[in-house]
């Protein structure tokens, strides 16, 4: 059966599944043909069932796997057969019918926007690539991205105002460094093509400030970090001139966090969860911050809603006449 886990992964790379997702496919696939071997001692794909798959969630449950993981494990066995089952080596899905659990819905912890300035600003100016963590956080929150997509994010994913269907490129113009070298700066900076868990493309604005902080980081540090590595293409740099990673970003995080004094629980994601927040109690409609998020079920993106009450409930508290 592994042959057909190997013909589905190259599908899933062919389709340009984000690095995360595409392995996270993997562990659920591979774990699930270990099961079926050592319990059933199936060889043969054609011979799984939905007696064998119900059989599995219920070995997922009693291992106190959560909700959340057993959801996204059937989810990855479901679009296993279905991939199957339209190559014709399967007659028909067989976990087409299998239930999905569903998840408990926590409220995601958010940060106020005084907090995050106060993270922000913990940056003292001096500090070696001041710039770019102050471009990393700015545009994290600007633009709502995971940690992951910040990471990848390249030159050419950087786009002026006038973008169409994804054609049109960051404008620069030149200016003068010293006397011997002059520099590439961007004229205008208002997009970022951002690259999803499943691999689809959104553009995201920028907001003013997100990308005054990129454009200072682009033509003051980023230049020295890649001439370590002239062939890197990601945008934000470690010291080494290679692409930061997910920790790297994580612990630049913590470490402005702690320094700002914010005692609440902060990751990457929390600027995200921030992001939306902010967005809905502003007025913004559930659509658009779907679309900037990157959600494809509008479900995942009501959540956040359920944060806007809470502040529309204050709202009514503080200032209806009948809670004088």
């Amino acid at each position: 059966m592994k042959e057909y886990i190997k013909d589905y992964m190259g599908m899933l790379t062919a389709k340009g599944f984000a690095k995360n997702s595409w392995e996270a496919y993997k562990r659920d696939l591979v774990q699930y043909h270990r099961y079926l071997e050592s319990t059933y001692k199936l060889k043969d794909v054609k011979e799984v069932t939905l007696g064998n798959i119900r059989a599995y969630v219920r070995y997922l449950n009693d291992r106190g796997m959560s909700a959340n993981s057993v959801k996204r494990a059937i989810s990855s066995i479901r679009t296993y057969h279905k991939y199957l089952a339209e190559k014709k080596i399967i007659k028909n899905n067989p976990a087409q019918l299998v239930d999905t659990p569903k998840a408990p819905r926590k409220l995601p912890d958010i940060l106020t926007v005084n907090e995050i300035d106060r993270i922000i600003s913990a940056i003292p100016d001096n500090q070696p690539l001041a710039k770019r963590d102050n471009a990393i956080f700015e545009l994290m929150y600007s633009c709502g991205l995971r940690v992951t997509e910040l990471c990848d994010l390249e030159r050419n994913d950087l786009f002026g105002s006038n973008v169409k269907n994804g054609d049109e490129k960051p404008e620069f113009i030149e200016q003068e460094k010293n006397k011997d070298k002059k520099v590439k700066i961007f004229k205008t900076l208002e997009f970022v093509r951002v690259k999803g868990k499943s691999g689809k493309h959104r553009f995201v604005p920028i907001g003013p400030i997100a990308s005054e902080k990129l454009k200072s980081y682009w033509e003051f540090e980023r230049d020295s970090l890649q001439k370590k590595n002239p062939n890197v293409p990601q945008v934000f740099l470690s010291r080494n001139g290679r692409q930061l990673t997910r920790m790297m970003i994580w612990i630049l995080l913590k470490k402005w966090t702690n320094t700002a004094g914010i005692l609440k629980k902060v990751s990457p994601h929390t600027l995200r969860h921030s992001f939306a927040t902010h967005l809905l109690e502003g007025g913004a409609d559930i659509r658009s911050v779907q679309e900037m998020l990157g959600h494809r079920d509008i479900a995942t993106t009501q959540i956040y809603t359920h944060l806007d009450n809470k502040h529309l409930k204050e709202v009514h508290r503080t200032f209806h006449p009948r809670f004088d």
